[in-house]
């Protein structure tokens, strides 16, 4: 009897592997693609899956749900991994695996599979979700059990079976690529020390090569969520397509990182991301407007766990729940309007503006207009002070 299998299929060189390879251990495989924005077409995908054996593909358009419960709780919660990942493809994967275990639930399927590396993050986000939403299911890794060693030997093995791939033994990177940005590593890049070709670019403009010429856009936000740009009202995908076209005109939101994976290894990787970049500046320059000092301080260090728990694949977590309910309740005056400057790779808030905005100009200013009582000073630093005096006298 034919075995069934549901396979996360991203249409890459590994995915594709995996249906003839589980083709030709005797599963049926279904191959499930969730559009989260790649940014390409999805017949060549469809075409790619049916070459290497698929018997169904199953197609979902997952873009806005993406951006409405991945996308916006994170960015509200201004988790950025190790300070410069903003999680783009770790935010797509509870996403994808949800649907998955749907996709086998609504086939009668007991069975799904992914075509993550054992030494990777991905398979870690897939498992650890599929699990949580049933723990019946049999997951399969084939790139854990199969016999090749690398991606040279996949791509021979590929071009045997005749299965249209779109990476080459020159060009051999493994590119991620979703509405909130792209990731790339393998080939060149990992070597350390050599600095990421030409080539590696992929969504914006080497800042060498961007727009001579600053460039000004304004963010609308709502409880902190962007909702408009330049004044026109947008909803999330369509803000983010248009904002991205814009910064990757100025080379905004490139980073590298030596990252730590979940496995405990390290890994060097090359991320794009222009319009996460300028909401991420803008939405953090209009709390520190709108926030008192004490809640930015205690966000901030539950931003780097709210990461951690993204990037490790606990999205659906206890911990990671608890952190939104919080997180939520911060937003609640975090409305307003931001501009920001975008040249040669940099972006820079240069303006805000808020109903609940905490600036105040007369108590700010040292123009004859201040309006703060200076006398009072001086209790406030007496007070403040009074449990420290004297304790370190005689050190000196």
């Amino acid at each position: 009897m034919t075995q069934r299998v549901v396979l996360a299929y991203s249409g890459g060189l590994d995915t594709s592997v995996c249906v003839r390879w589980l083709q030709e251990r005797g599963y049926e495989v279904i191959a499930f693609m969730a559009d989260v924005g790649q940014g390409k077409s999805l017949g060549p995908t469809m075409k790619r899956a049916r070459a290497a054996g698929a018997r169904r593909i199953v197609v979902r358009d997952l873009r806005g749900e993406f951006v409405r419960d991945y996308v916006w709780p994170t960015l509200k919660a201004d988790a950025v991994y190790e300070g410069k990942y903003y999680l783009a493809t770790a935010l797509s994967r509870p996403l994808i695996a949800k649907h998955l275990v749907e996709v086998a639930h609504r086939h009668g399927v007991r069975t799904v599979a992914h075509g993550c590396t054992g030494k990777g993050n991905d398979q870690v986000r897939f498992e650890v979700t599929a699990r949580m939403l049933d723990p019946t299911l049999r997951i399969m890794a084939p790139l854990r059990e199969w016999e090749f060693r690398s991606r040279e030997e996949e791509i021979d093995y590929a071009l045997r079976h005749r299965i249209p791939i779109d990476v080459t033994k020159k060009s051999p990177y493994s590119i991620d690529q979703n509405l909130w940005g792209v990731s790339l590593e393998a080939g060149v890049l990992e070597n350390p020390w050599a600095e990421p070709p030409a080539d590696t670019y992929r969504s914006l403009r080497a800042p060498e090569r961007a727009a001579g010429r600053p460039g000004y856009v304004t963010v609308g936000f709502a409880r902190g969520v962007p909702v408009s740009l330049n004044g026109q009202r947008l909803e999330g995908v369509r803000l983010i397509e248009r904002l991205s076209q814009l910064a990757a005109r100025h080379g905004v939101g490139r980073s590298e990182l030596i990252e730590s994976r979940v496995v405990g290894i390290k890994s060097r990787e090359v991320y794009e991301a222009p319009a996460a970049a300028v909401l991420y500046e803008a939405h953090q320059d209009l709390q520190r407007f709108v926030l008192d000092g004490k809640l930015l301080a205690v966000k901030a260090a539950l931003a780097s766990t709210y990461a951690e728990l993204v990037y490790g694949g606990l999205w659906f977590s206890p911990l990671k729940r608890a952190l939104d309910a919080f997180v939520q309740e911060t937003q609640r005056r975090v409305t307003g309007t931001v501009r920001l400057k975008l040249f040669k790779g940099s972006c820079q808030a240069v303006g805000r503006r808020s109903p609940h905005g905490l600036y105040r100009e007369r108590l700010a200013t040292y123009s004859a207009k201040d309006a703060f009582d200076q006398r009072a000073a001086e209790g406030f630093i007496k007070l403040l002070g009074l449990p420290y005096e004297g304790t370190l006298k005689g050190r000196g």
